[in-house]
């Protein structure tokens, strides 16, 4: 059962649609420092994943959690052209995105959920199994830096894909294994390396990974984004993230952010 204290994230909001918010007082820092400097641009706005977006939540120096800001300007915008997507379930999103979010080429990662059948799902709700949908994590990165292969190795290095509808305590069909692709390149590296996986016997039962096509995200909320990083006292985060988390640096060092 994970449990945590409730952490307020402040700011301005950022409200969706086509107009512009100017940023007069503040430099807003897209991606990590291994892409290069902040580039600066007088107007920014949220990429849409999906009808649930929110309006991000803007603190002055500050990167916004669980939310990608993109410059906008009359010029094709080469940080734009660099950007992947890729979405995964793998048990807890708690889980999953404190391990993305270390690796070098990752722009963003934000939990949430995805495969179900109800518009607009809250914790709650997909808590209960109700919903068909899967805890996951939507991350943007630079394949320039990390590919697509990559953050699959990381994502069967953190977590059991042999277990159906679970991962240890966590039980129910939203902790199930599953790569919902976003083209057919990746919907073919998934199915390669799960067969290549399934062949050197990796794990002592088959994977049951499924591998399924992206539909539509459905942000978490501030609650849950960056969760490890402001609760990584707690038990749950010291039980069973920390240990997935000494395995991807581990198994994966060379790719975790300076």
């Amino acid at each position: 059962m994970r449990n945590a204290a409730h952490s307020q994230i402040r700011g301005e909001t950022c409200p969706l649609g086509t107009g512009h918010l100017p940023v007069s007082t503040s430099v807003v820092r897209l991606g990590r420092p291994d892409l290069g400097p902040a580039v600066r641009r007088r107007y920014v706005v949220p990429v849409r994943f999906g009808a649930a977006d929110a309006g991000p939540h803007i603190a002055s120096g500050h990167r916004v959690p669980g939310t990608i800001l993109r410059a906008i300007s009359t010029l094709d915008n080469p940080i734009r052209s660099m950007q992947a997507r890729a979405t995964l379930a793998g048990g807890c999103f708690w889980c999953l995105e404190a391990a993305f979010e270390q690796l070098r080429g990752v722009v963003s990662v934000q939990s949430g959920y995805a495969g179900g059948h109800v518009a607009n799902p809250d914790y709650q709700a997909v808590c209960t199994g109700t919903t068909g949908h899967a805890e996951v994590v939507d991350i943007v990165f630079d394949p320039s830096v990390i590919t697509f292969d990559d953050l699959l190795e990381v994502f069967f290095t953190i977590h059991d894909p042999t277990t159906l509808n679970r991962q240890g305590a966590d039980v129910g069909t939203q902790y199930r294994s599953a790569i919902f692709f976003h083209s057919p390149e990746q919907q073919a590296a998934a199915q390669e390396m799960i067969a290549r996986f399934d062949a050197g016997k990796i794990w002592p039962d088959p994977i049951v990974t499924q591998v399924v096509p992206f539909t539509e995200f459905f942000p978490a909320g501030t609650y849950h984004a960056e969760y490890y990083r402001r609760n990584s006292g707690q038990p749950y985060c010291r039980a069973v993230i920390a240990p997935k988390l000494a395995k991807l640096r581990a198994k994966h060092a060379d790719w975790i952010r300076a």
